[in-house]
C-alpha cells in the first residue's frame, strides 16, 4: 500500500499502530517491518512526505523555518518574565522523518556519563553503543577539494593549520593536501554498516577550520580527532554531518523508510501522511490501549475540523512517537496525565501519571555573528543570500554548496575553577554539586558556522557564526492540553532561566558568551563583532563591539568586562536566548513515584499495550546535540518491541 493520505476502505485494523512518523518512529517502523514481512503496521504522520527539494538538499534547510512552512510545527511557548516577557517560538519536524529532515544536521553523541547517569537497566553506555553503531555509516574525517572529497590525515591538517594565514582558498588547501579517500572507517566508536551515512558532504570550509582550531589551542583547548569519543572536554573536531558523501541529507525517511517502500518486500508497511491522531483508543475493561483515534491534518485540508473524527484499531501494540510537544497531548487527551490537569481540560481521568508533560527540557541557544577577511568560498553567506543564484538554479547545476550545512567546527567545553568562581558563590555551590567531580561533564557546547547565522541581518559578506547552547539546564518547562479538542490551545512554557535556579542557566551563559569571543578575537580572519548579534555594551567599555582592519597581534590579552557590562550582558542572554531544537523529557522514563511516564521497556505506566518512542521519554539531558540520540533510541525500542512481540528469531 505505501506511502498513502488516506485509508482504504474497509481497514479497521492492523497489528501495530506508529503514531509519528519522526525520527524515532521512523526507525521503529522499520526495523518491525524487518522483522516481520507479515506485520501489518500503520504510521500515522501529521506532516507531508518529506521527499522534497528542501529536505533532500541540505544547504536549503533554512526555508523549513518559513512562517509558512509545512515541514515544521511552531510551539509557541506563553510569554515569560524570565525571558523578557518575550513569545519563544520551539519549532519541531512535521514532516515524515521528523526532526531529522529539517534539522541542521550535526553529527554530536552525548557523553558516556549522560547514558550512565540516567541509571535505568538496559540504558547504560555500554549497552547503547551497539544501537548507536547500528545506525550509521561513518566516513573517515575528509574535505573537500575543486574534484570532490579528499582525506587528510592528522599531520596534514597540522600543515593546514601552517597555511591558514595564507591567501589560499579552502579548495587550494584541499587540493594540496589530497590524499586517497576511504569508503568508511569502522572502530569501537562507529559503526560501517548502517543505513545513515555520517561524513562531511561535498563542501567545506578547511581553511576557517584550521583558524578556528589555532585559535582554540591559544585559550587552551586541544584538537581530538573524534569527538564523538564521548569523553573528551575542553577539546575540539572538525565536525562530521548527517549527509552523505553525495551530498544528500541522511534523514530517518530517506534513510529507513523509503528504501522498504520502493523493494517490493515490505507490503505490510503503509505510511499515512498529513494526518492527525487526537488520541489513544482504550478497552476500558482491562485499560488495554488498542487504536487511534485521527483526522484529516486542516493544515492540508481546512475542512476536516468540520468533520468527524475517524478510528482504527491495533491488534498487538499502539506506540506513540509523536516527539517531546506532541506526545504528552496526545496522552493527554487519552486520559493519561495529571489529574489536575485533566479535570481542567474537562478529559475524563483514565490514569493519574503526574509526569505527563510536566520537566520539558531545552538547550539554551545563541547565535553570534563576527565580520572576516575570509574569502568568498569559505563561507557560505554568498549561498544565503542569493549572490550564487536561486536555489532551484544551484539544484539543477548541482553544484556542490548544496551538500553543506555551514557548520565546520564543534567543541565541548567547561570553565576552570577560576572561572568558576567568577561567577559567584552560589554558582560554585551548583558547579560542586554536579559538575566537579564529573571532568567529562561540558557546560557548553559550541559549533563555529561558515557564514552569519543572524541571516536576516546579513550583508552577504563573509563572515563568521558561532553558535553555542549549554546543557544540563536547571531550569524546567511544561506542556500540557487547554481542553480536551485537538484544536484547543496548548499550555506550553519552555521555563527557559525560570525557578528557583534559573539564573544559574543564566550564568551558564556569562561564562559561554566571553570565552567564544576569545576564541574568535584570536582568528587570523576575525574583523570585528556584528553588533545585531552582541549585547549593546557601552561605546566606552572594553566589552563593546570593535570594526578592526587587520589580525590582532600574537599576545592580544583577554577583555576585561565590569560589574556595568555584566549586568548589560546577563539582562541581553534573557532578552535574546533561543531554542536549540533540542527538546527532551516530557514523558520520562524512570520510576512512576519519580514522575516517571514510560518504564524501562517503554510500557506507560497504568496501561497496556501502549508505548512511547522518542526524545520526550529522556530522564536526564546530554551534553550533544540530540538527533544521534533520537535515531539510537529508534533502534533500541525497535528491538525491545521485536522481542515482546515474539519476533525475534535469535
Amino acid at each position: 500500500m505505501g506511502l498513502i493520505t488516506k485509508l482504504p476502505e474497509g481497514l479497521a485494523e492492523v497489528d501495530v499502530i506508529i503514531v509519528g512518523g519522526g525520527t524515532a518512529g521512523c526507525v521503529v517502523a522499520a526495523r518491525l517491518a524487518d522483522a516481520d514481512r507479515n506485520l501489518e503496521i500503520l504510521v500515522v504522520e501529521r506532516g507531508p512526505n518529506n521527499q522534497i527539494p528542501i529536505v533532500e538538499h541540505p544547504a536549503a534547510f533554512f526555508a523549513n523555518l518559513a512562517p509558512d512552512s509545512k515541514t515544521a510545527h511552531f510551539n509557541v511557548a506563553t510569554p515569560s518574565p524570565y525571558v523578557g516577557d518575550r513569545t519563544v517560538v520551539v519549532p519541531s519536524g512535521s514532516v515524515l522523518g521528523g526532526g531529522s529532515s529539517i534539522n541542521f544536521m550535526m553529527y554530536s553523541r552525548a557523553q558516556k556519563h549522560d547514558f550512565d547517569a540516567w541509571n535505568t537497566p538496559g540504558w547504560s553506555a555500554d549497552d547503547l553503543l551497539p544501537y548507536i553503531r547500528k545506525v550509521e555509516t561513518y566516513h573517515s574525517q575528509y574535505i573537500q577539494g575543486s574534484q570532490g572529497p579528499v582525506h587528510i590525515s592528522s599531520k596534514t591538517f597540522e600543515d593546514l593549520l601552517d597555511d591558514a594565514n595564507t591567501t589560499q582558498s579552502s579548495e587550494q588547501l584541499a587540493d594540496k593536501y589530497a590524499v586517497a579517500l576511504p569508503k568508511a572507517d569502522p572502530d569501537e566508536n562507529h559503526g560501517d554498516n548502517g543505513p545513515i551515512q555520517v561524513s562531511r558532504g561535498t563542501y567545506d570550509a578547511p581553511k576557517m577550520q584550521a583558524e578556528y582550531i589555532a585559535a582554540a589551542k591559544k585559550v587552551g583547548w586541544r584538537e581530538v580527532p573524534d569527538r564523538s569519543d564521548v569523553n573528551s572536554v575542553n577539546a575540539v573536531w572538525r565536525a562530521n554531518r548527517f549527509i552523505s558523501p553525495e551530498g544528500k541529507r541522511q534523514d530517518a525517511a530517506s534513510c529507513y523508510i523509503h528504501p522498504r517502500l520502493k523493494d517490493g518486500e515490505h507490503p505490510n508497511l503503509q505510511i499515512l501522511v498529513e494526518t492527525q491522531v487526537t488520541r489513544v483508543l482504550f478497552d476500558q475493561t482491562n485499560d488495554r490501549a488498542v487504536g487511534v483515534e485521527f483526522r484529516r491534518n486542516p493544515r492540508f485540508d481546512p475542512d476536516s475540523s468540520s468533520k468527524s473524527f475517524q478510528s482504527i484499531k491495533a491488534r498487538k501494540l499502539v506506540i506513540l512517537a509523536g516527539g517531546t510537544c506532541a506526545t504528552p497531548t496526545i496522552l493527554e487527551r487519552s486520559g493519561i496525565g495529571e489529574a489536575q490537569v485533566l479535570n481542567r481540560a474537562g478529559v475524563p481521568v483514565l490514569v493519574d501519571l503526574p509526569g505527563v508533560g510536566n520537566d520539558y527540557e531545552d538547550h539554551h541557544m545563541f547565535l553570534y555573528g563576527y565580520k572576516s577577511a575570509f574569502n568568498a568560498d569559505d563561507t557560505g553567506d554568498a549561498f544565503l543570500h542569493g549572490a550564487l543564484g536561486s536555489t532551484s538554479d544551484l539544484m539543477k547545476k548541482k553544484h556542490r554548496i548544496l551538500g553543506w550545512n555551514l557548520q565546520e567546527v564543534q567543541g565541548k567545553v567547561r570553565p576552570s575553577e577560576s572561572e568558576v568562581d567568577s561567577l559567584g558563590p552560589d554558582f560554585r555551590e551548583a558547579w560542586d554539586a554536579k559538575f566537579k567531580d564529573h571532568p567529562e561533564k561540558p557546560l557548553a557546547v559550541m559549533a563555529l558556522i561558515a557564514g552569519n547565522p543572524k541571516v536576516q541581518s546579513a550583508t552577504g559578506e563573509p563572515c563568521i557564526g558561532l553558535a553555542t547552547f549549554t546543557v544540563y539546564p536547571f531550569s524546567r518547562g511544561h506542556v500540557h492540553i487547554t481542553g480536551s479538542a485537538p484544536d484547543d490551545a496548548i499550555d506550553f512554557d519552555t521555563g527557559f532561566f525560570g525557578g528557583q535556579n534559573g539564573h544559574l542557566d543564566v550564568k551558564k551563559h556569562v561564562y559561554a558568551y566571553k570565552k567564544q569571543r576569545e576564541v574568535i578575537r584570536r582568528m587570523a580572519s576575525y574583523r570585528g563583532e556584528i553588533p545585531t548579534s552582541h549585547p549593546p555594551f557601552a561605546s566606552t567599555s572594553p566589552a563593546a563591539c570593535q570594526d578592526i582592519t587587520e589580525a590582532f597581534p600574537a599576545d592580544i590579552q583577554d577583555i576585561v568586562y565590569s560589574a556595568e557590562d555584566d549586568a548589560i550582558l546577563a539582562k541581553w542572554i534573557r532578552e535574546n536566548v533561543d531554542t536549540a531544537w533540542h527538546s527532551l523529557g516530557t514523558c520520562k522514563m524512570q520510576p512512576r513515584e519519580r514522575k516517571g511516564v514510560v518504564d524501562a521497556k517503554l510500557s506507560v505506566y497504568g496501561v497496556k499495550g501502549l508505548k512511547v518512542a522518542d526524545l520526550s521519554i529522556v530522564p536526564g539531558n546530554v551534553a550533544a546535540n540530540t538527533n544521534a540520540m533520537a535515531l539510537m533510541i529508534g533502534e533500541k525500542a525497535a528491538d525491545i518491541f521485536i522481542k515482546e512481540l515474539g519476533l525475534d528469531s535469535t
